[in-house]
Order: C-alpha cells, then structure tokens, then sequence
C-alpha cells in the first residue's frame, strides 16, 4: 500500500515538474498568455473643452466617431510575468487617471496589475474631451476638471483591461516592421537642422517613417485576436475649429482596421428595383418620439462588443515635432509658404495654417491620413512571420525631474541640472497645426514689457530658473506656481516593457524626432553592452509617447537653442533629453543585468484640490406640445428619389444635452436599412460616416439632435432611415428618461 501511494506520488511530482517545466519554457518556444480588450470611452459630447489646442472656444457639440480605449495583455503563464499596454483615444495619459486606474485595479486583482507593469498611453488626438489632467496648466481652457470626462476614460481602461485579462489563452506574437508614406512632415524644420551634420546624415528623412507592428494569434484556433503598431504623426488633421468628438487619424485607422478585418462593410451583389425601393420609402413616415430604456441603444450598436471583437490598435511615438498637415504651412492670406525660421507671415503667427491632403475638408485630411496607416498595417499584419520569444520583463521609477543632476561626459567632472518646469513664449505661438496667441513667434527668445508684467502678476520666475532655462526666455514659471494648486508636474514615470526582443520604452510626454532618436540608440547600446549576449542589434526599440504621465515635449539640446514651439515647451530646460537618456539607461541596465530599481518619489494626488467652473445642465424639456426624438427637420427627398453615394440625407430631432447619458457602448445616432420588415441597424456613432451634432436651436434655446449620413460607396442600394437616441431629465436631482425617434424612411441608390 504504501509503495502504491509512493509511486502515485512520485507520478504526481513528475506530471508538476512537467507543468512547470512547460510553463518555464512556453515563452521560450515563442508561446505566451495573450488577451485583448476594447471599451468606449467617448466623454461628454457637448459644453466640455476639447484637450489639445487649449482653444477655450473649441467645446463639444457632437461626434464623429467615438473613442476607444484599446489594451493587450501578455504574459509568460497564469502565474508568470506579465504587462498590459493600454492605447486610449485620448491627447495624452494623466497622472491622475493612472493613480485612481490602479487603485480600482487593486480592489478587482490584487497586486497583479500596478504602476509598475502597466502602461497608459495616448494616440494625441485634439479633439477629445478634455478636462482630466491634475495639473492646472492642462485645465485652463476646460475651467478646471471635468469630473465625467475623468470617469469616462477610468472606467473605460478599467473595463478594457478585465476583458484583455479574461481573455487571456496561448498565443504567438509577431512582429513586423515598414516605412509609412506620406503620413507625416516636419513642422520645425528650422530646429531639426540645429542638430549635428554627422548625425542628421546617418538618417534619411527629417522624420521617422517606420511602423512597428505586434500580430497576437491564439494557439488553439489559429486566428488573429489583434494587432498593435507604433508610429509617430500628430493627432492634428482636425482643426482647432473642429467640434465633433473624433479619435483623428490615428482613431479613424484603428476603425478602418478593425472594420477590415471583421468585412462588416463586404459588398454584396443583392439585386435590386429602385423604383419599387422609392415606392416603398415613400409609405414610410417618422415615428415621432418614444420611450425607451437605459441601454436600448446598445442592441442598435453594430459592433456588439461582447469581448470577442479584433482589437487594432494605432499608438502614438516620438511625435514632438511630426505634423500630419503634409502638403505644409502657409499664409491664409496670400497663399505662399510661411517663414521658414518662425512659421509665421508678416510676424504674424496667426496666418500660417498647415495644409492636410484633403485640404480645405479637414474630415477628408483625417480619412487620407488613417488610410496611409492602415493601409500600412494591413501590409505588415498580413506579411508579420517574424515571431518573438523570449522573456518578458519590466522596469519602472518616478523621478522629479526639476533638479536632476546629469552627467555630460561619463565621468562625473561635468555635470549640469534640470530646472522647474517652465514655458516659452515660443510656447504661445502655438505651431502650424494650431496658431497661439497673436504678438508671439516661434523662435522669440525675448518677452515684451506688457507680457512681462502680466506674468509677473501670476509669479516673477526666480532669478535660478532665469538662469537655468537659458535660453529660453520664461513666460510661464510654471514649476515655481502652487496656487490654487501645482500647475505642472515635477515628479515623472519612465517605464521599460520587454516582450522578448522587442522594447518599449514608456516616455510621459513627446519627444522631437532627433530626441527619440537619441534615447533608442543609447537605450540598445546598454542593453547590448550590458546583457550578457541576450540583447543584440536585432533588438527593436519603440517609443511610447504621452505614456502614464504628461510633461509636454522633449526637445535636443540644439534645438532647444532655436525655441520655437517643442523646444519652449521643453519644461526642464536644455538639458531635459541628457536626463531622460541617463536615466532611461540606468532602468536598461538594471533590466539587462536583472537588477531591481527603487520606486523613487511618488506623484501627488490631487483629487481633492481640483477646481471645476464648468457647468453641468440642469435640465431640458422639449418645446410645448412636442417629445423628445419627433423630428423638427426631416429627410430633404432628393429631385430624382433616391440618394446616391457620396451623398449626405440628414435629419434634426428634438433633443436633450447628450451629457445626461454619455450611452457608453451604446450609440446617439444610427442608420437603419429595411431588410424584409425588420428595420437592421448598419452605421452607428462609431461609424466615420455618420455624424451625431448636437446643437440649441436660434430662438428657443432648445436642444437639437442633427444625423448627417455621408452615403458610403460600399453602402446597399435600398431603404434606408435615421435614428436617434438620447436621455433627458427635468432637473438636475430628477431621475433620467430614455428616447429614441426615426425619421421617414429614404432610398440609396
């Protein structure tokens, strides 16, 4: 008997060793855990200050498509190492998002998930509700913090990260690599031909062009479950006029992508009589409005996200000084090319307007622009055979970056240090994909006498940080500013992720194309020179932009002597870059070396102190004798009958402030084709031809919901109609009511 159990016993620890052993060797083999997620994040679409241009008139009326927080997991098993990279459709990560993320994730998982294994970064769309940031200097324009927009994006990361770790099964990993045309240009010229003559010659362009793209496959069926890519152009192609809520090129490639992927919009080849299709639409008249419940709007999504979904993801790099205006700037006046040095005409900052592809239709620019890289994508996601393996690793710290002290040389004779945080008047100037103020350039390094006497009423810069931020001229001493409460930050995350060859390196702000130059090259070097033969130059380096935190740009040493609008935004002062290549080198050497790093200062949390001046509605009802969701303007029937592609039928409803139900994986507009007698919803709010605008009508000040549909070329000819959906309360304590309307049914031809 006992011989028995000692045999069964002997089995048992053979059968754990080989579990084990299997688990030790999975990543090896090229094999990890694998999970994807996506949650819509889409903030209040009307009244609230869009994050980006700091225009304080750019305030949500609307949507183009909604916003997505997008998120993988990987891991080396159930219980291994693991990392969970979150892309959001947003300008930039906060501190203040991470902090509250990580403390929900703390209550839901334990310690699986914390500062220091996940990342958050920002695709740098402008054209997103802002108002989330802690620090005072993001929340001028948007009258403090929004406390629903805040909610919106936490609780969307949170969700998209339950359903990427729900997810998680084995699943290989590739990796692919290409040049992206045409998406991109230099918008500070001028400051990148300060840089070195050596070092500019080693590269072939003023930007960089690569894409990096992950392929995530699951073992078991063998299908794609998402793909995640990296590459550096500004979320600009929407104005500083624009405002309708828009994830811009990066947001619009991610649902080209997905859609490609899923052929949602397949042609088909049903036959069919128009003019019996015309007769039909005819019959069919609005229906006025009626009650519904809180989530109806979500069974009319298209894309039902029930976890199963592709998730493409499009993120953000070193995009400091990259535009996606190609075509470049120039003077609304006259039409030529803008002054090279200072991207102004006549002086005058306000009149030199970079010029997208589509120009002037700036929703055409954003289409053109998300096609050059998802066109790209789909090249490098169908030709991705290089499969990582490896060990997957992590690395992070805080670090107050307003007095770091940097060495120069390498042997610690010479050294020089970080300043407070502080902005230029290069800074006010704004760039050629959104002009600051008037009065100011790109490239002043002097600060007019009135200005000064206005900055000193906010805070006289002290004498060290004069000298320290030479030669930027300080107009905004924002590091030495603590009322109401800090306006920029000074403690700082840098993050290295390793997925087997592959890093990343999780940078809080935007570097110039010449700075992420620098930090991946010094990063490579100490891993190969420091990882005992496990790194090499087959090693890929990716930058994370506007990751975990946000500290504005990071311009080189050489262009920061040109101020103009990266450099004077380059908070710490020239030597910004050296300290985040020293201490970005010294997480890659502990990575290499397999050493741990202390956690360093943590950030503050400001929650408590926030201001909030932006006012929240207080209720609507609609005009006497009319409901929410009746049609106020109807389908405007084309002469022939029938609407053809490209072709744009709208209708306007009644309607209440879409911020009394952001209907979160739900939709405030959809477009509904007859299929026998059902009425089957095909485009929704998340869809780039249909638009949701939100508006108060002239006289009334009621509330107007308008459904623009640009007919696609790939739409069916049939019957179509517009639907709305929204909520409504009759005071601000009242509970919320649900509506939807139709309009009269129309044909596409």
């Amino acid at each position: 008997m006992g011989s028995k159990i000692n045999q069964h016993l002997y089995f048992l620890s053979l059968i754990i060793a080989i579990v084990f052993g299997f688990a030790l060797i999975r990543s090896a083999d090229g094999q990890y855990l694998v999970g994807v997620g996506s949650y819509d994040m889409t903030g209040p679409a009307a009244g609230t200050n869009m994050m980006g241009y700091a225009n304080l008139f750019q305030n949500t009326a609307g949507i183009h498509f909604r916003l997505r927080a997008r998120t993988f997991i990987v891991a080396e098993s159930s219980n291994g190492t693991r990392f969970a990279f979150v892309n959001l459709d947003a300008g930039m990560a906060s501190q203040l998002v991470t902090i509250k993320l990580l403390e929900k994730l703390k209550t839901r998982f334990g310690n699986l998930y914390t500062e220091e294994n996940i990342a958050i970064s920002g695709i740098h769309t402008h054209a997103g509700p802002g108002g989330y940031l802690q620090y005072l200097i993001y929340s001028i324009t948007s009258l403090g913090f929004v406390q629903q927009s805040f909610d919106a994006i936490v609780s969307a990361i949170v969700q998209s990260i339950v359903q990427a770790h729900n997810n998680l099964k084995p699943g290989s990993i590739f990796i692919r690599k290409g040049d992206v045309e045409n998406a991109g240009i230099n918008r500070s010229p001028s400051a990148y031909l300060l840089n070195p003559a050596e070092e500019r010659a080693r590269y072939p362009e003023n930007v960089d062009k690569e894409m990096t793209l992950l392929k995530f496959v699951d073992a078991a069926s063998g299908k794609s479950i998402g793909a995640f890519n990296w590459y550096a152009t500004h979320g600009t192609s929407m104005s500083r006029d624009n405002l309708l809520i828009s994830g811009d090129n990066k947001g619009a490639a991610a649902r080209f992508f997905e859609d490609w992927f899923s052929s949602k919009n397949e042609s088909s080849s049903i036959t069919t009589n128009i003019g019996k299709l015309m007769e039909k639409s005819k019959t069919i008249k609005a229906t006025g409005g009626q009650q519904c419940g809180k989530t109806t709007s979500q069974g009319f999504k298209v894309r039902k996200n029930d976890g199963s979904l592709f998730v493409g993801a499009f993120c953000q790099s070193n995009v400091g000084d990259v535009t996606p205006n190609v075509l470049g700037a120039f003077c609304i006046d006259s039409g030529k090319p803008c002054d090279f040095n200072h991207s102004s005409c006549h002086g005058d900052d306000q009149l030199c307007i970079g010029r997208g592809p589509g120009y002037p239709d700036e929703i055409l620019s954003t289409k053109i622009i998300g096609e050059r890289q998802f066109q790209k994508a789909v090249d490098l996601f169908n030709s991705a055979t290089d499969q990582l393996s490896g060990k997957i690793d992590y690395r992070h710290v805080y670090i107050n970056f307003t007095n770091i002290e940097v060495g120069l040389d390498g042997t610690g004779n010479n050294t020089v240090k970080t300043c407070p945080a502080a902005l230029g008047p290069g800074f006010a100037a704004g760039t050629t994909d959104g002009p600051g103020v008037f009065g100011f350039q790109q490239g002043d390094t002097e600060i007019n006498k009135l200005w000064k006497q206005l900055r000193d009423v906010l805070k006289k810069p002290s004498q060290y940080q004069e000298e320290c931020q030479k030669p930027k001229a300080v107009l905004l001493s924002s590091g030495e500013m603590f009322e109401p409460y800090a306006w920029a930050p000074a403690v700082l995350p840098i993050q290295i992720l390793r997925l087997g060859k592959l890093i990343i390196l999780s940078v809080p702000g935007e570097f110039t194309t010449m700075a992420g130059r620098r930090l991946r090259e010094a990063v490579k070097d100490t891993l190969i020179n420091n990882g005992n033969g496990e790194f090499d130059n087959d090693t890929h380096i990716v930058i994370a932009g506007l990751t975990n935190a946000y500290s504005q740009y990071i311009a080189t040493f050489e262009e920061y002597a040109h101020q103009r609008y990266e450099a004077a935004s380059t908070l710490y002062g020239p030597h910004t870059l050296p300290a985040y290549i020293q201490e970005f080198k010294k997480l890659a050497q502990a990575m290499a070396k397999g050493e741990k790093t202390t956690k360093g200062p943590s950030p503050p949390d400001l929650s408590s102190v926030q201001l909030s001046l932006s006012l929240n509605p207080t209720g609507d009802s609609p005009p006497a004798g009319k409901m929410f969701g009746d049609i106020k303007e109807d389908i405007n029937q084309p002469k022939d009958g029938s609407f053809n592609k490209g072709d744009r039928p709208s209708a306007t409803f009644w309607s209440a402030n879409p911020r009394y139900d952001l209907l979160t994986e739900g939709t405030y507009a959809v477009v509904e084709m007859l299929q026998g007698k059902r009425w089957i919803p095909v485009y929704d709010d998340d869809d780039f031809s249909l638009y949701f605008k939100w508006s108060l009508e002239n006289t009334s000040f009621h509330g107007l919901a308008t459904i623009e549909w640009e007919v696609p070329t790939k739409a069916i000819p049939g019957v179509y109609r517009l639907r709305h959906f929204g909520s409504s309360k009759k005071a601000v304590n009242s509970t919320n009511h649900y509506f939807t309307g139709a309009s009269s049914a129309f044909t596409v031809s």
